[in-house]
């Protein structure tokens, strides 16, 4: 199994948020670790961030400032010392909150008057293979929004896939 584009699962905490949503993608990759809680699999994940995606995050945050939207710092902000059983709901960790907590899954939010993005990391089976969803949901605001979508939408669709082989290159 490689990794693939797959609906949202259903089961997941942020299916609920799929109406009205103005976009959603689901990404599915064996899981390198079937083990490992859902919240360890994603530090392990933002914690690989490429030098490269941290310089993009720099520049869209200088050039969101311009127009009023917050700066998000980097993806990889985190204490890879930092023990699992500390993070709780509602503390920001790299450039989202904490939204909601499990064993099999781990949903992050960040709420701008620009947009609200939930992205949700998940384990679970296709067939006998233990997999990771990776699931995005964006709601749109306004039309800054639409404008932002309009540019980070295909990026997103080409950096999410690329981090995600990376992980998988990484315990293969």
């Amino acid at each position: 199994m490689k990794l693939r584009i797959c609906p949202v699962p259903p089961q997941s905490r942020i299916a609920s948020e799929l109406p009205g949503a103005d976009f959603h993608d689901c990404y599915e990759l064996p899981a390198p670790q079937p083990e490992a809680p859902a919240l360890q699999s994603w530090l392990q994940l933002i914690g690989q961030t490429p030098g490269w995606m941290e310089w993009l995050m720099r520049m869209r945050n200088r050039v969101v400032g311009l127009v009023g939207l917050k700066n998000l710092g980097g993806l990889g902000r985190i204490d890879p010392q930092r023990s699992l059983d500390s993070y709780r709901v509602g503390q920001t960790v790299g450039i989202f909150q904490l939204h909601s907590l499990s064993e099999d899954e781990v949903v992050w939010q960040d709420d701008d008057r620009h947009l609200r993005v939930q992205v949700s990391l998940s384990k679970g089976w296709a067939g006998d293979q233990a997999v990771l969803r990776l699931a995005t949901v964006v709601h749109i605001h306004n039309r800054l929004g639409r404008i932002y979508m309009a540019v980070v939408g295909p990026a997103h669709s080409c950096i999410v896939p690329l981090m995600l082989k990376q992980i998988t290159r990484k315990k293969a």
